[in-house]
């Protein structure tokens, strides 16, 4: 019998893996063997997940305080886990911010941050990790953190440089596809909608929230955790090997109407 998503031997980079998603994604991929490293600028919170991770599932882990603004500190990072492992076969985009005002009052400084935060920091991630390892292994999957908001506009509230960002991430997938998929490196975006996480928990129970996935999502509910979990297990998989340039959209259905 095939095991078709065993992620033993692997090791997995998660960036923004001090909280929230990141961190449930990274415990998924743990679950199934693999070593995780937590990317954050949290030194304590990364070094309590990791902590937890290898006591919960007895996998290696690595926490790397890293901020994905900082080209030297990225590289530095990228050495720091092939020093120790030898190997990156997996790599998650998932650092990002986000910028709320009215479009008509954001600022430069709030447009550039998003931008040099959520589609420049995840390119130079990606770069890093695919110059130094993969391409000469020939292997690798790339995943990159989008948001629905990446393939539409909203009215509940301005974040137009989310949105910018996160359509940039969007179209970069695909060309990172394009270039890499020669070298055996695939490289897909997951686009969630809202998830309830600590932070978002008490906005999508406010009323407002509520009724608005009872009119704008088919599912009528905010993700739950774990909901992304298998999403992220199916596109890092070794047997995903002909899925790329895909932008998979985890919303409830958001997307559909």
């Amino acid at each position: 019998m095939k095991n078709y998503f065993d992620f033993k031997g692997q090791v997995a980079i998660i960036t923004g893996c001090s909280t929230g998603l990141g961190v449930q994604m990274a415990r998924a991929l743990a679950n199934q063997g693999c070593a995780i490293v937590a990317v954050a600028r949290r030194q304590e919170l990364i070094d309590e997940f990791t902590a937890t991770v290898a006591k919960d599932f007895g996998v290696d882990t690595l926490a790397i305080r890293c901020d994905i603004t900082d080209t030297q500190a990225v590289d530095s990072m990228v050495d720091q886990v092939l020093e120790k492992f030898g190997r990156i076969d997996i790599l998650i985009n998932n650092a990002g911010t986000g910028a709320v005002a009215p479009a008509e009052d954001i600022t430069d400084e709030q447009f550039q941050n998003e931008m040099n935060i959520d589609l420049f920091g995840s390119f130079r991630v990606a770069r890093a990790v695919a110059k130094k390892y993969m391409i000469n292994a020939r292997y690798g999957r790339i995943i990159n953190i989008a948001s629905m908001y990446g393939l539409v506009g909203n009215k509940i509230c301005g974040s137009a440089p989310y949105h910018a960002a996160k359509g940039g991430v969007v179209n970069m997938t695909r060309a990172l596809a394009a270039e890499w998929g020669k070298y055996n490196i695939t490289v897909n975006a997951i686009c969630p909608g809202y998830f309830y996480t600590d932070l978002t928990r008490d906005t999508l129970n406010s009323d407002f929230f509520q009724q608005n996935a009872k009119t704008m999502i088919p599912e009528e509910r905010y993700g739950e955790e774990g909901e992304l979990d298998t999403a992220a297990i199916f596109l890092a998989a070794p047997a995903s090997s002909y899925v790329t340039g895909v932008n998979l959209a985890v919303d409830g259905g958001y997307t559909a109407m």
